[in-house]
């Protein structure tokens, strides 16, 4: 069963320094591996002079897709150390990066793990989070004279509308929260005098109401 998750309401960046070295943490919200992938360029552009341009990022909730990388540090101290720390506070579809001037002091392996897991959660501790909800879309037919009247209640309801196809009949694609889906097709029915045609297509994710 698909798990609730949270992500960022936007971009957040905050700066620690350890032994002489400068920690620049950037955590943003990313809704796809390309969008992350992005993220952590336009990082390393800003950041070209930077000893150190280390990354991870979380992407969706059920079997997420996830990436680490050290960019130079020893392995498994810096990527690693970031993505734990998202994926133990519940996070999914973000990315982090953590920028490192080094100071002339070394930190060791453990220092590093230390000062990049800290980096990630000390930034995260500013940030204003959301919750990400699993939902269903559903398909909804129904005729034209049906699907004016469906259309309207469907935009001021609870329910995401993401689609309308018109055709011999009206096609709605509709994101539904899972704890909503008993009644959904209830709903509909009273709307349609019955008419329309309900279907349950794939998983996605919602912002919690």
């Amino acid at each position: 069963m698909a798990e609730p998750y949270l992500t960022l309401e936007d971009v957040i960046e905050h700066e620690i320094e350890i032994k002489r070295s400068r920690f620049i943490c950037a955590v943003a919200p990313v809704a796809s591996e390309e969008a992350a992938r992005e993220f952590l360029a336009g990082r390393r552009r800003l950041h070209g002079d930077a000893t150190h341009n280390c990354s991870a990022y979380v992407i969706g909730g059920d079997r997420p897709a996830q990436r680490a990388d050290d960019d130079g540090e020893p392995g498994g101290t810096a990527g690693t150390p970031m993505l734990e720390t998202l994926l133990r506070r519940g996070l999914g579809d973000v990315a982090a990066v953590v920028t490192r001037y080094f100071g002339g002091v070394k930190l060791g392996a453990g220092g590093l793990v230390r000062a990049y897991g800290s980096s990630v959660g000390k930034t995260l501790d500013l940030a204003s989070l959301v919750g990400m909800v699993p939902a269903r879309v559903m398909s909804v037919t129904v005729d034209h004279v049906q699907a004016g009247r469906l259309e309207n209640d469907l935009r001021v309801s609870p329910y995401e509308v993401r689609g309308v196809v018109y055709g011999a009949e009206v096609g709605f694609q509709v994101a539904v929260r899972e704890a909503d889906l008993a009644v959904f097709p209830d709903w509909v029915a009273t709307l349609t005098a019955g008419r329309a045609e309900v279907e349950t297509g794939e998983t996605v994710y919602l912002r919690e109401t």
